[in-house]
């Protein structure tokens, strides 16, 4: 399960739709205590594909964020990315390019009036939904 705040999820939003046609990404640091995985800390990256159907994370904000979490104690969750015009579920390049089993993927879709947040693990392909709270 992942936990997020209501603030961190509305900056999920925001980031998105001001990324929007293209696709917003970044990063998840936090706290895993057994199956619970709570954010502490969102990092918003540039996505260096600039495209609204894939993502590619900055390799140097990528290692800046790592570092940010290890001096506060965090671990790397996993990280999220935004679906402009299609469902939050894991596209086959998704899925192609999920690398860590452990990590969590989320995906933020904006093809509705309401936007859909959605958590999934990812194994070889293999999808499984993660439950999302939002506190």
């Amino acid at each position: 399960m992942i936990v997020i705040t209501k603030e961190q999820y509305q900056k999920i939003v925001d980031d998105a739709r001001e990324a929007a046609p293209v696709e917003a990404c970044g990063l998840l640091g936090g706290r895993i205590n057994g199956e619970e995985k709570t954010v502490e800390k969102i990092y918003f990256l540039t996505n260096t594909d600039n495209s609204p159907e894939h993502f590619s994370m900055d390799a140097k904000e990528q290692f800046a964020a790592v570092k940010d979490m290890r001096q506060n104690g965090w671990v790397l969750i996993g990280n999220y990315h935004s679906h402009p015009a299609s469902p939050a579920r894991p596209s086959e390049e998704d899925k192609r390019l999920a690398f860590d089993p452990a990590a969590s993927y989320l995906i933020l879709s904006l093809a509705d009036t309401v936007p859909v947040l959605k958590s999934f693990h990812i194994v070889k392909g293999g999808v499984t939904e993660e439950k999302v709270t939002i506190l």
